[in-house]
């Protein structure tokens, strides 16, 4: 019997793909199994997977839209790629932090609340509403008045009135916190505002808020603030927002209070930049709403109750036991509902998430965390055929639950899909039914494919990542003594028991456990923000594709005046986001084409060539290298140009040799952080830190996205810090880390109320001779071997 034509179609074809750093690459990649990609960090493999196929999987189904709808999307530029052939639907489950907005939980964004709430209005007594009534986004509102009608030509007036009973707590708005604001930290009264009296940043009376200010007329601004009367005190300050008309321009005039919760308190203080955010800390106390006890819902919402349990009891459960509770409801009315609510519930607790509660902060979930809640959506999608593109979905996992998280892959491969997946992990890499590695190395010196096929075949191949698939770190003959002891006694954030314990000082220590026993509640609560405390949390770093490497780690700085010394000229000339600029680009280096509702072109600029630097600007040289020859060396040679000779620049070089420790050897100085991946970011944060002056360093998960080959690097570094005396702090899953340190203290045994305790404490060899006893010890000494 021949074969039908329809099933011919059975490979994703790429060919010439030259996106960021790929070298012209062409692979046939099979539908309907699952391929996982390795490699180096940066060496190419996100932009292949996410920046090539899934972006261009995205452009094709936008374009199935009406122009008219394409006009409200985000335009997406073609790939640089000569042929994408047999594409599906792309579904990307990545890593990115979920929006740290404050009105949004698990429950939010997930469809859990949603279901939630139908429920509570369904069984619910006393019955209060719809379910907008246990909505602690939705206030209550009532009013009433006359309106106007034609009827029958004639003009009618009728009373109507209406009422929407909403869910939120009036006191907090919905957020469970309530904020007090210190007045002495916003402005100085012993000065007038022309003097500068106000210290919000950002607030000068140069720019449009002195106009605001002086042309409001609310009060003098010579005056100091002390000698105000009551009623322009409480302009100043309290104001709502308010039309005004300064120089015949209308403008809208707020007080400093409104002004600063609408800026700055709307968002999230872990996403605001470090000056604002330590004015937020300085000037604003938060502490948990009196009224609804922290659980944002309205009195009347958590009147209502099902087998005396409200809907702000059942969000404050942990998952595993809300699932549970759900199970034992029985309502033929709403029998469908409870079977899809429980489904979502049982998706949590399947892919290991039945520690958190519904109503935790979306904001606070780590970045693994935050993929696996987006997994939820898919689990249970009758979607068949579509591709899922997954980014390192075993990051922030236990050993042992990257088994979980395998069977979830191979699922959904099973369902007839195609998975494609990011991954460094060796036991995740073992599940793939094709392989594809990019390297040889990272930056310029990778984006080739070295190999394609099968695990298997990747061990026997002579590729970096085929040499290091079944390495396994030894334990360590001897172990440092400690130097002195942290104590932490009586810790109880989140999770943990009522927890004692010693974190040894001068040495090399890994906090272990499952996702959710505690490890983050334990550091993060009672050591970090101590004294001398550095910390590198998973945090992203945020930045434009006009912030680089040499901006985002202070390194421009020293180089801009350097070069303004040796010419005897300002240092703003060379900036590219200041009066360096090539004025034709405004220091882009390229030049945007908006094509209305198709997408828009991105050209490099004539003017400059792509050096995004005025010419005037580049006939100033240092060293005899010109500011856009500077940006354009990778870190190494960097390295060695500011060592010695007419260039030695200390403050440089010292910047320098911190982003070589982390292995960052390859980048180029000004290539933008938004063409990084998030293994470089993370390292380039942890350079950035290295500089800070602490005793103790607390490093959050520090192998994420690192390949096999960089772990002994960050090995090597991380004893470095010891060495020179520091007292490192890491959490981690990976087992070589765990087999280099010179103490473990490990927590459990389990996730949620079943963790929070401390199960171990010893060194790595003690760990691996009661491997009965505790998971980690367990999977460590199966690493071990």
């Amino acid at each position: 019997m021949s074969k039908h034509a329809a099933d011919s179609h059975d490979l994703i074809r790429v060919h010439g793909a030259r996106v960021n750093n790929l070298k012209d690459i062409s692979v046939e990649l099979p539908k309907r199994r699952l391929t996982v990609f390795t490699g180096v960090s940066g060496s190419g493999k996100s932009s292949l997977v996410f920046s090539t196929i899934a972006a261009e999987s995205q452009r094709l189904i936008n374009e199935t839209y009406s122009t008219f709808v394409q006009g409200f999307m985000p335009t997406l530029a073609r790939p640089d790629v000569d042929v994408l052939d047999g594409i599906t639907t792309a579904i990307i489950v990545d890593q990115e932090r979920m929006g740290a907005n404050p009105h949004s939980t698990v429950g939010t964004a997930t469809d859990a609340n949603a279901m939630l709430r139908i429920l509570f209005s369904r069984l619910g007594t006393p019955h209060i509403g719809s379910p907008q009534a246990f909505s602690f986004n939705v206030a209550s509102i009532s009013g009433a008045g006359a309106v106007t009608i034609e009827k029958g030509g004639r003009q009618i007036k009728e009373r109507r009135s209406f009422s929407i009973t909403g869910g939120m707590c009036p006191r907090c708005e919905g957020r469970g916190k309530v904020n007090d604001i210190d007045l002495t930290a916003l402005f100085d009264e012993n000065k007038s505002l022309n003097e500068g009296a106000i210290t919000i940043p950002g607030y000068s009376m140069e720019g449009w808020y002195g106009r605001i200010f002086r042309g409001s007329g609310f009060f003098d601004p010579d005056k100091p603030i002390k000698k105000y009367t009551k009623k322009q005190f409480n302009d100043l300050v309290y104001k709502e927002p308010t039309k005004i008309k300064v120089e015949g321009i209308n403008l809208t005039y707020s007080g400093l209070v409104p002004a600063i919760q609408k800026s700055f308190l709307s968002k999230d203080v872990d996403a605001m930049q470090p000056h604002i955010r330590a004015f937020v800390e300085r000037a604003v106390t938060f502490q948990t709403c009196p009224d609804c006890d922290g659980t944002r819902l309205s009195e009347e919402a958590r009147s209502s109750k099902i087998d005396g349990i409200s809907i702000a009891d059942a969000c404050a459960m942990q998952i595993s036991d809300l699932a549970a509770w759900v199970g034992k409801l029985s309502e033929p009315s709403v029998a469908p509902l409870l079977d899809a609510l429980k489904h979502t519930l049982d998706s949590f607790v399947e892919i290991g998430l039945g520690y958190l509660s519904l109503d935790r902060p979306s904001g606070t979930l780590s970045g693994g965390e935050a993929q696996r809640t987006k997994m939820i959506r898919h689990l249970g999608s009758s979607l068949t055929d579509v591709t899922y593109v997954f980014d390192e979905p075993t990051i922030g996992l236990h050993p042992h639950d990257i088994r979980r998280m395998n069977d979830l892959l191979l699922q959904l491969r099973d369902k007839g899909n195609t998975v494609l997946v990011v991954e460094h992990k060796p036991e995740a890499i073992a599940i793939a039914d094709h392989v594809v590695d990019l390297g040889p190395r990272a930056g310029t010196e990778g984006g080739e494919i070295v190999f394609e096929g099968t695990v298997d075949g990747l061990r026997k191949s002579k590729t970096l990542t085929g040499r290091h698939l079944d390495d396994r770190a030894s334990l360590k003959p001897s172990v440092r003594e400690p130097s002195g002891f942290l104590e932490v006694r009586g810790a109880s954030t989140h999770n943990l028991q009522d927890v004692d314990v010693d974190i040894p000082l001068g040495v090399l220590v890994v906090v272990t456990g499952v996702a959710g026993s505690g490890k983050s509640s334990l550091i993060h609560g009672s050591v970090s923000g101590g004294e001398g405390v550095v910390t590198v949390d998973q945090t992203g770093i945020r930045g434009s594709r006009r912030s680089n490497p040499a901006t985002y780690t202070g390194l421009l700085e020293p180089i801009r005046k350097a070069f303004a010394k040796a010419n005897g000229v300002k240092p703003a000339l060379f900036s590219a986001n200041s009066e360096g600029a090539c004025p034709n680009c405004n220091g882009a280096g390229v030049v945007y084409m908006d094509l209305g509702i198709m997408a828009g072109t991105a050209t490099p600029c004539e003017v400059c060539e792509g050096k995004r630097f005025n010419a005037d600007v580049l006939e100033y040289t240092f060293g005899g290298r010109d500011i856009s020859e500077v940006l354009g060396m990778p870190v190494s040679e960097a390295l060695e140009f500011f060592a010695s000779g007419d260039a030695a620049l200390p403050a440089a070089h010292k910047i320098l040799t911190h982003l070589s420790d982390v292995g960052l050897g390859y980048l180029t100085l000004g290539q933008p952080l938004t063409t990084l991946s998030g293994g470089e970011r993370q390292r380039i944060k942890l350079a950035t830190h290295m500089a800070e002056q602490g005793g103790v360093y607390v490093l959050d998960e520090p192998t994420a996205g690192l390949h096999l080959a960089d772990v002994e690097q960050l090995l090597g570094l991380l004893d470095r810090l010891v060495d020179a005396g520091k007292s490192v702090i890491v959490i981690e899953h990976h087992q070589a880390v765990m087999a280099h340190a010179d103490w473990i203290i490990d927590l459990g045994p389990g996730a949620g109320h079943d963790g929070g305790r401390i199960v171990f404490e010893g060194t790595p060899a003690q760990l691996v001779k009661a491997r009965k006893k505790t998971l980690t010890g367990k999977h460590l000494a199966e690493y071990v071997g």
